[in-house]
């Protein structure tokens, strides 16, 4: 009996632990957790790039390099990409369980919610759906995109309210949007997404994010939000936080471990030595920071993003290791050892690293061709002149426009404007591409003895841009298609968005040379599961699905050969690969790798 009551009494002590309110509020030099000063080190990772099963391992990995707060990135159009149809629970969108386990981990949580986030993720976080207004304007007053954002804040606060630190969650602040300085200067904006927050019952402190710069922070800080400094790197980069607000505290928002890689590029690897001088300084001086990221993860299917530089156009890996120090896999890297030495300095012992998660090779697996996608149109769409995809009501994949060529036949093809790679077909022969990357929009069309010959124009949309002024970056032919300067009328339209039922759909049928992108299947078995990286060096541009799944795309121009296939995505017995390739005409063997690497 005596027992019985022990046990009761440590449960009920428990409990009473677990619902105790702990306060968090800002002075001026401060945070203060509980009226004391309190020193975050944050580590950042997204919970959509990280499969659930691994995101207990992931944050007992950033905890045990000293970290004592994870910030997470959440990303609108991931849990709404049709207007008013939210999903908050299925998979790793499964937000307040993510929340939950960092609490249950002993961390606090920075949330960054958006509306815009950047992230390196499609169009920023937005959804893409809005682009279906020709003339809708973002991150400002527009009344038709502020509808869509009160929508979303209206309803991702039900679900992170009872998660609040006022509420006996881990949760301490709230960024309002993400370094608008570096974008606009509509303070009426970031004070309207305040107010609908706060009107949602979010009362905990704001900050904002920006560049330690005099514009951007007077831009995109608002009065009484904290300062984020994207990268606080120097004394300096904090002085200029105290003059723009001296009332609330600054910390660094954003201090860099690693890089993002755009592909044709080679890998970023910056330098450790200028990393570990940052952090010394914010530790030396009693800042507050956040590693971005710790652990970057996977930007699985059409969910990486873009920048706007070299020729225009910069699309992402679908990697997002970012040379963090936690890598795509979860493991810890020379990077995250040096970091975890340092912070042990400050913090003392440090908890000792999760056990590792298992990582496996798959021998060769033995593809075959399947079909193509001229054998799987839908039902085409009439269009007087080409729209991009968003206006057919599709976010992501490809698109197909087909017309007759009347009047010109042959000569100088011009599409104004490309988003982001074509494949021109004549007649059913392939006769070249256009890829945007490299600035590409025109092509010669050859004479052809047919009398009425057939133009095809089948395009890849890549990654939406996610960061500056270029953010309104629809996919497809966004204007209008030119032969010799005579613009192109009346085309058939055929939606293609390479989404789970797609695939699912695919009819098989006899290889042919008229062939628009080769769709290749194999089967593998496996004994026991593991992660893995899929090698797709043998083949050229495409996607990969595996068991439905799709692990995103490949280029073979690099520098990124193979893709992250977890553990959870594979099964016991027969697992089944789905290779939509645009460029490679035969089928050639796969194999599954235990390191991102070569």
């Amino acid at each position: 009996m005596k027992k019985i009551f022990l046990l009761l009494v440590i449960l009920a002590f428990q409990i009473d632990a677990q619902n105790l309110k702990h306060t968090f509020k800002l002075s001026p030099q401060d945070f203060l957790l509980d009226g004391k000063p309190f020193q975050m080190i944050s580590g950042e990772m997204h919970p959509a790039r990280i499969p659930k099963e691994y995101w207990r391992h992931r944050i007992q990995m950033a905890k045990a390099m000293g970290c004592n707060t994870i910030a997470a990135y959440i990303f609108w159009n991931y849990h709404e990409s049709m207007p008013g149809k939210f999903d908050f629970k299925t998979g790793n969108r499964d937000i307040a369980r993510f929340i939950k386990i960092a609490q249950e981990e002993g961390m606090w949580v920075l949330l960054r919610p958006g509306p815009y986030v950047c992230a390196e993720w499609d169009f920023g976080g937005i959804p893409p759906y809005l682009l279906k207004f020709p003339d809708i304007k973002v991150r400002c007053m527009d009344p038709r995109y502020m509808q869509a954002v009160e929508r979303y804040i209206g309803a991702f606060s039900k679900i992170v309210k009872p998660l609040l630190i006022t509420n006996g969650g881990p949760i301490l602040m709230v960024q309002i949007e993400n370094e608008y300085g570096s974008y606009g200067n509509d303070k009426n904006y970031l004070e309207r997404l305040r107010v609908i927050w706060k009107a949602n019952g979010i009362n905990v402190p704001f900050y904002t994010a920006d560049g330690p710069t005099p514009y951007m922070l007077e831009a995109g800080n608002i009065d009484g939000a904290a300062i984020g400094l994207d990268s606080g790197s120097n004394q300096k980069d904090f002085e200029e936080a105290l003059k723009r607000n001296p009332n609330v505290p600054a910390f660094s928002s954003e201090t860099y471990p690693g890089w993002l890689t755009h592909w044709g590029e080679n890998w970023a690897r910056p330098d450790t030595a200028e990393l570990l001088k940052e952090v010394k300084f914010l530790l030396d001086n009693k800042k507050s920071v956040n590693f971005y990221v710790v652990h970057g993860g996977t930007n699985f299917g059409f969910t990486a993003g873009a920048n706007s530089g070299g020729k225009g156009y910069e699309p992402d890996l679908t990697s997002y290791d970012y040379d963090a120090p936690i890598n795509e896999q979860g493991a810890p890297t020379s990077k995250y050892f040096a970091l975890r030495n340092l912070i042990a300095k400050y913090s003392g012992k440090l908890p000792d690293l999760p056990k590792p998660v298992n990582a496996i090779e798959i021998p060769p697996i033995k593809m075959r061709y399947f079909s193509s996608v001229r054998e799987n149109l839908p039902k085409p769409l009439f269009s007087v002149q080409p729209k991009p995809m968003e206006a057919f009501g599709q976010n992501e994949g490809f698109i197909l426009y087909k017309t007759k060529l009347i009047g010109h036949k042959s000569g100088k093809l011009l599409i104004t404007d490309l988003h982001d790679y074509a494949l021109i077909y004549l007649n059913g022969k392939y006769i070249g591409k256009l890829d945007r990357r490299e600035g590409e929009k025109s092509i010669d069309i050859p004479r052809s003895d047919v009398k009425d010959p057939v133009l095809e124009i089948f395009v890849e949309g890549m990654g939406r841009i996610n960061f500056a002024q270029f953010l309104i970056d629809r996919k497809g032919i966004t204007d209008r298609v030119t032969l010799n300067g005579m613009t192109l009328m009346n085309w058939e339209v055929y939606n293609l968005p390479f989404n789970t039922g797609f695939i699912k759909r695919l009819k098989e049928s006899a290889q042919n040379e008229n062939r628009i992108g080769n769709i290749f299947k194999g089967e593998f078995e496996l004994t026991g599961t593991g992660d893995t990286f899929i090698d797709m060096s043998n083949y050229k541009k495409g996607v990969l699905f595996v068991n439905g799944i799709n692990l995103g795309r490949y280029w073979d121009i690099g520098p990124q050969k193979r893709l992250y296939c977890p553990a959870p995505f594979l099964k016991k017995g027969k697992n089944e690969i789905v290779i939509f390739d645009l460029l490679s005409s035969e089928a050639n063997d796969l194999s599954g790798k235990n390191t991102l690497d070569n």
